[in-house]
């Protein structure tokens, strides 16, 4: 059973955290796994690069330059400019030898110039079975990668809340016509990450009549753990003993990540609640520009993009708390990383993130878009309730249900149905 996970790059982003790390258990639990990358940044380990060399590499960024200038006039501002995704250039790699000798082809996150509807349409064209994991709304919308209040993709998205002349036959309804006539006849598996995501799925009009599966992404239970809070902090080079609340996303400046939520939290925090001699302070890794970091009413530890996983894992156990403010998102990886390492999470209770936390046991769900309940959450999970306890019922909650053998186990029973 020859399986070929193929995602846009192995290192950047959540889908190819996920991507890598689903590889790695595979090939751990003896699944002859392989991850077939565009942008290729470490090679080893089962992961290849569909091409090398400078000429291709500038191919792949004239693909994703040509798809944001062919989506520009259609954008209803720039505040969105990465949230829909046309897909009307990519790379045909139906041809390529992995692609040839796999049994089953597993497809991650592949937008952005990787691969169009045209060459996905290529790769089902094959016969083979294909899985597809869903790290966001988009293979059954017309176009965003989360559609926020609007539900047309139930039915047939048009009118589109992103696009600057919405209208019965605009670029989300000829997206999703097109969609529908290259799934009609895929063998087409879904598995989302999140049974949130497996809802939404199985609703779909594009994905109703598709098999799909609920299976979280693994990690690795033996690297994330608990560590000493005081020595994680020496290494970071933070000599203090204040509480820590961690928060950290790819770019704040999205508003699916709820940012504005966030420093209103923190505000109230300071503000309203019985805090004596500064006794908080933040840790932030991420994308923040200086005009948002001026905002923050607390002593800040910045490390903006954390490339070293061993520098993010001390960031998780140096924290007291792990804070996602996000209004829509679905299996976080950085939800997963902190409850690993004991860190109790507290975040709005939406997508899959109340399948993650279990509320007031190894963390808090504040309603969602109530700046007064995150900050209320923040203050008893640093203050209040039993922090040993949480810490213990949050690494149980990943050992039970993230570890890779857990994970490897569920993707391998999908697999071998698909060839019976």
């Amino acid at each position: 059973m020859k399986i070929l996970q193929i995602n846009k790059t192995d290192v950047g982003g959540g889908a190819a955290v996920a991507a890598n790390r689903l590889n790695r258990a595979l090939r751990r639990h003896g699944v002859e796994s392989k991850l077939l990358v565009q942008d290729l940044v470490r090679e080893g380990d089962g992961v290849y690069g569909v091409s090398s060399g400078f000429i291709n590499r500038q191919k792949a960024f004239g693909r994703f330059v040509f798809e944001r200038l062919y989506f520009l006039p259609y954008e209803k501002n720039a505040s969105i400019r990465f949230a829909f995704s046309p897909a009307n250039t990519g790379l045909d790699i139906s041809n390529h030898p992995l692609v040839q000798e796999a049994d089953i082809i597993h497809l991650h996150w592949v937008n952005q110039g990787f691969l169009s509807l045209d060459t996905l349409g290529k790769l089902f064209a094959l016969g083979k079975p294909i899985v597809w994991t869903q790290h966001d709304m988009w293979a059954f919308t017309g176009g965003c990668h989360y559609s926020g209040s609007c539900q047309q993709f139930l039915e047939f998205c048009s009118f589109c809340p992103f696009l600057k002349k919405p209208a019965k036959k605009d670029l989300s309804a000829q997206l999703f016509a097109k969609k529908r006539k290259i799934y009609n006849q895929a063998s087409l598996s879904v598995v989302a990450c999140s049974r949130w995501l497996r809802g939404l799925a199985v609703e779909s009009k594009l994905l109703r009549n598709k098999p799909a599966y609920a299976i979280p992404n693994p990690i690795d239970t033996n690297f994330y753990k608990p560590s000493n809070k005081k020595e994680a902090r020496l290494r970071l080079g933070i000599g203090s003993d204040k509480k820590m609340i961690l928060f950290g996303a790819a770019n704040v400046a999205d508003p699916r990540k709820g940012m504005r939520y966030f420093l209103e939290a923190l505000s109230i925090l300071n503000d309203n609640f019985s805090l004596d001699n500064d006794e908080v302070e933040l840790l932030v890794f991420g994308k923040m520009n200086d005009e948002v970091e001026k905002q923050l009413p607390f002593k800040t530890h910045s490390f903006n993009f954390v490339k070293d996983p061993k520098v993010l894992l001390d960031l998780y156990n140096a924290a007291d708390v792990f804070a996602l403010p996000s209004l829509q998102d679905n299996l976080p990886n950085t939800v997963m990383e902190a409850l690993a390492c004991g860190t109790p999470v507290v975040g709005f209770s939406i997508g899959g993130v109340p399948e993650m936390v279990t509320h007031k046991e190894m963390g808090y769900l504040a309603e969602v878009k109530n700046a007064l309940s995150l900050a209320n959450g923040l203050y008893e999970s640093l203050f209040v309730d039993d922090r040993e306890a949480y810490s213990k019922a949050a690494r149980e909650k990943v050992l039970s249900s993230y570890s890779e053998q857990v994970v490897a186990e569920q993707y391998a029973e999908v697999y071998q149905s698909l060839l019976k």
